[in-house]
């Protein structure tokens, strides 16, 4: 297969929060499907070269931004540099997100917790959208603009527990602001969420027994999900060949099932890390 007959080809992607997990398998997984890259951190500057390195033996362009994304002025800045840098860009992934179960961060309050998650994960996807969405229009009237937001799987059915609180109120904000954007940048910018459920990332590779069990239980597919299935996705959602999916919300999730759930059965300890 040449280049050109790639599904991604000729297109320029922006990667928020790709130095590691989910965010670092877009990258790549873009670059594999003939896209340039524009990757972003915050502080993590040896995982971002570490992706970086990976799209360049693709064969790929990539260029590396860093910012925190929870400063207005931040996100005004990141989007400039980007468009500074790549003129036509056609797909922007919003994937940053503060991590809140593992870390130093695990053992935070409920309050400190939601109030972190509150600042990049929704004010931060939604200030970048709103201050993304002229120059992306400008491309869509000429060609492929998409924009990739994260969500939850089960954010509109909840899940008991502090962090089925945390997330599915935050998630559930991302979701509810990208099906409105998708309304009003139609028809030249497409706006869909990802809504992965158990991806086997940092916390998940050192998630108890009962997690584990937990986790592979509630999927039809019997296995935690992968960065790479949810990249998987993402190509399809990019590609202009998706050109009439828009203001969708696509679980990532092994076909989600509650039928083996226990209840009474309270681990929400040990999912915040305790």
């Amino acid at each position: 297969m040449d280049d050109y007959s790639l599904p991604l080809a000729n297109q320029t992607a922006v990667v928020t929060g790709a130095s590691s997990g989910i965010g670092r398998a877009i990258a790549i997984t873009f670059a594999q499907q003939g896209a340039n890259l524009i990757i972003h951190a915050n502080t993590n500057q040896a995982g971002l070269e570490a992706t970086a390195a990976a799209v360049r033996e693709i064969g790929r362009d990539v260029t590396l931004l860093y910012a925190d994304l929870t400063s207005a002025e931040a996100q005004a800045s990141l989007v400039e540099r980007a468009f500074q840098a790549h003129a036509l860009i056609n797909i922007w992934v919003n994937n940053a997100g503060r991590d809140v179960l593992t870390g130093d961060a695990a053992d935070w309050s409920f309050e400190q917790k939601l109030a972190a998650l509150w600042a990049l994960d929704v004010q931060g996807t939604i200030g970048i959208c709103r201050k993304l969405s002229k120059p992306l229009l400008n491309v869509g009237k000429q060609a492929n603009a998409v924009i990739l937001n994260m969500g939850w799987d089960q954010a509109t059915v909840g899940q008991s527990g502090d962090s089925g609180q945390l997330f599915a109120s935050t998630k559930s904000a991302v979701i509810g602001f990208s099906h409105s954007l998708a309304r009003e940048l139609a028809p030249h910018v497409r706006v869909n969420c990802l809504a992965p459920g158990w991806i086997q990332t940092t916390w998940g590779n050192s998630a108890s027994a009962q997690w584990d069990k937990r986790a592979k239980a509630e999927s039809l597919m019997g296995r935690w999900g992968t960065p790479q299935d949810v990249a998987n996705v993402a190509v399809h959602l990019a590609a202009p060949t998706a050109s009439f999916i828009t203001g969708q919300t696509i679980s990532i999730n092994g076909g989600l099932s509650h039928e083996q759930l226990d209840p009474t059965e309270n681990l929400d300890e040990q999912h915040d890390g305790k």
